[in-house]
Formats: C-alpha cells, sequence, structure tokens
C-alpha cells in the first residue's frame, strides 16, 4: 500500500549518511570512549567532532555542549539546575502555556517545591507576546522559558526579542528549540539565549541522543551523578553511535538548502485545504511558522476519524505531539489560542520532511477531501 510519511514533527526518519556514519560504532568502533588505550580513540575523536558540529549548527562554543538522552532530559536539567543555582537570587519563573509538556510538568514540580511560576499565555496566532512576558517579570524572576517553535502548531516565537529583553533585566534565558534546530536559523549568541535544548531525532538523526547548549559563565550542576563524563557533570557511558548520527545530521542541516521546497509545499498543502475543503482554518500563525508544519480544524469533525481513515488510506499523520497520544483532554496548545474542545478535537497535524513531494501533498488532499465528504455525511 502507499506510504506517505506526515508525522515528522514526531519524528524524523534518519538519513543515510547518518546511518551510515553510526554503523562502524555499531560494530568494529565499540570501545569505551573514556578507556586510556589506543583503540578507544576514535571514539574519543568521534564524540569531539560531533560536539563540533552541534555547536557550529546553533553558532556556539564546542565546550557549550552537553550531551543528553534527548529533549525531555535537556529540558529538565536546564530548568532545575537554574532554580537550584539561583534560588538565592529569586524563586519566580516565567514561561507560556504552549509549552512542551516537558518543560510545564517540570515548572508544575518546582512549584511544589516553593518555587512561583507565571505562565503567559499566547495571542490567537500562536504567539507569545514579547509585551506580556515583560509585563510577568518581577525583583525576583531568574529564568524565563520559552520555546523557540512549537511542535503543535508549528508557530516560530520572537526569540530574539526574548532573549534581549531577558538579558537587558539580568535574567537568565531558556529555549526548548527540539522542533527548531536544523529547520531553522538558530545562533545563540545573536539571540542573547543562555540555555538551549535540543533532540536529535527531530532533525534526521537518531533517537535516544539529544544535547543541551549552556552559555559559558551559567552555573550549572550535576543532573546524573557518577562517572566524569560531560565535564564531570553528566554522568553515564557515552552513546557514541547516538551521539556520531546526531553530530552527522548537525553536519548535513548546515549544508541543507530544501527548505524553500519545504515551505512551498507547506503553503501548497495549506491553501488547497482551505480553498477546497469547506468549514476548514490553519490553527498558528500564517507566515511566522515552521517550514514543515500544517496544522488544521476542520469544524467539528473528530480528529481520530480523520486519522483513522487517513491511514487507510497510507497516509501517516497525528493530532497534535506524540507525548500527549492517547491523553482524552484535547491539546493545551490549541485550547490556549482560544479554539474550544470540540474544534481542538477537529484539528490535524501534518508535518513535512525533504522526503516528501508535491505528489504526497496531492495526494493527501484528495483524500482528505474524499475523507471530510464521508464523515460529513
Amino acid at each position: 500500500m502507499k506510504q506517505i510519511y506526515l508525522d515528522n514533527a514526531a519524528t524524523t526518519r534518519m538519513k543515510k549518511e547518518v546511518l551510515d556514519s553510526m554503523k562502524v560504532y555499531l560494530d568494529y568502533e565499540f570501545a569505551n570512549p573514556n578507556a586510556n588505550y589506543p583503540f578507544a580513540k576514535k571514539s574519543q575523536k568521534a564524540i569531539n567532532e560531533a560536539r563540533n558540529n552541534m555547536a557550529d549548527l546553533i553558532g556556539a562554543k564546542a565546550d557549550e555542549i552537553y550531551f543528553t538522552s534527548g529533549g525531555s532530559e535537556s529540558d529538565n536539567w536546564a530548568i532545575k539546575t537554574i532554580a537550584e543555582n539561583y534560588k538565592d537570587k529569586g524563586c519566580h519563573m516565567i514561561t507560556s502555556l504552549i509549552e512542551h509538556h516537558a518543560v510545564l510538568n517540570t515548572m508544575k514540580w518546582l512549584e511544589k517545591i516553593g518555587f512561583e511560576v507565571t505562565y503567559v499565555k499566547p495571542q490567537k496566532n500562536g504567539i507569545v507576546a514579547v509585551e506580556d512576558i515583560s509585563k510577568a517579570i518581577r525583583n525576583d524572576t531568574i529564568l524565563i522559558s520559552i520555546m523557540t517553535a512549537n511542535n503543535e502548531i508549528g508557530t516560530i516565537q520572537p526569540i530574539k526579542e526574548i532573549g534581549a529583553l531577558a538579558r537587558k533585566n539580568k535574567i537568565l534565558f531558556h529555549t526548548d528549540a527540539v522542533q527548531a534546530v536544523g529547520h531553522i536559523p538558530i545562533d545563540v549568541k545573536k539571540m542573547k539565549i543562555d540555555l538551549l535544548s535540543a533532540s536529535g531525532h527531530k532533525f534526521y538523526g537518531p533517537k535516544g541522543v539529544g544535547f543541551l547548549y549552556v552559555r559559558s559563565g551559567v552555573k550549572i550542576s550535576s543532573f546524573i551523578h557518577g562517572g566524569g563524563q560531560e565535564y564531570g557533570l553528566r554522568a553515564g557511558t557515552y552513546n557514541v553511535p547516538g551521539i556520531v548520527g546526531m553530530g552527522e545530521a548537525a553536519r548535513l542541516e548546515l549544508n541543507n538548502d530544501s527548505t524553500g521546497n519545504t515551505i512551498e509545499l507547506r503553503n501548497r498543502m495549506i491553501k488547497r485545504i482551505l480553498e477546497e475543503i469547506p468549514e476548514t482554518s490553519l490553527n498558528g500563525d500564517n507566515e511566522k511558522r515552521l517550514p514543515n508544519n500544517v496544522n488544521i480544524c476542520f469544524g467539528q469533525i473528530d480528529s481520530e476519524s480523520i486519522l483513522a481513515m487517513l491511514g487507510a488510506s497510507g497516509i501517516c499523520a497525528s493530532a497534535g505531539s506524540a507525548c500527549t497520544s492517547g491523553d482524552p483532554e484535547p491539546s493545551h496548545v490549541l485550547l490556549s489560542i482560544g479554539l474550544n474542545k470540540t474544534q481542538a478535537r477537529s484539528s490535524i497535524r501534518l508535518t513535512l520532511s525533504d522526503d516528501n513531494t508535491i505528489e504526497d501533498v496531492d495526494y493527501t488532499v484528495d483524500e482528505l477531501k474524499k475523507i471530510i465528504t464521508m464523515l460529513k455525511k
């Protein structure tokens, strides 16, 4: 059966070059990179090269990159370590209502142990206003955490402006850039980002590996205690194949010029759906959205029915974050931008990759037209 994968916000397929780069470290070069004998030197060198590639991708220095198991660990480490190390300066943090649960649930945990958190509501287009963040700042605010781009509706936040606001007020700024790294340009220096979270499998790398960027001078403490890996701050034997694969994925994205084509496909899909399927609307901003993101509300038609019928047609899509799959409650992101529960439950997310074609887009829209007509009957 024909299969079209349109759930790249959940995970991407590893590129061939990425898989090839990993194979040697899954087989021949299996040594523990912390060992002192010559056999381990190649693994050590590969980790260093991957660290350099990650740094180049976001405009950082290599010694500001810390490898983790993925985005959720990176978010937890960033937020909790700032709470621990800067609590003498204050106990207040600012985030938004549309963050990933790795951030929201970490903030809720901190509230249980005495911290205070302000959750800023986004505008109807899914963008968090800098003015609203500014109004939330207090004398005891120690951290602002706003995602670079939303994982459900694809809205890109004004990160450079938020970074400037945080730096002006001497507040640390963390951004969950899991959906953004490798897809849109990021420069942590120009954007005045102090901490940044990323995950390899969101930009054609392997699952189970990510990184946390921490600006030099920001105080952090150990998150996993044990050995001396990651400058003594994150213990555990290195996932060499995963790190190498993520480093190769970063190298490839540095030279990737396919974004323009992805945007054309995204725009074609949005245009056709809105023009050819009645009672549809786009969730998120028209322009300030990720190159590959399409999130559509289909009026009052249940998204699970739409997704099941798309699946029967060989099309892989989702209703939102894969991390909340099976949750009976509608998307917190869609509710926060003003959709009611019925509209939120009538929305689906279609996210493209470099592999998708115009034929994929047209087939998907044609199938959607048939499905919506059938469900309305």
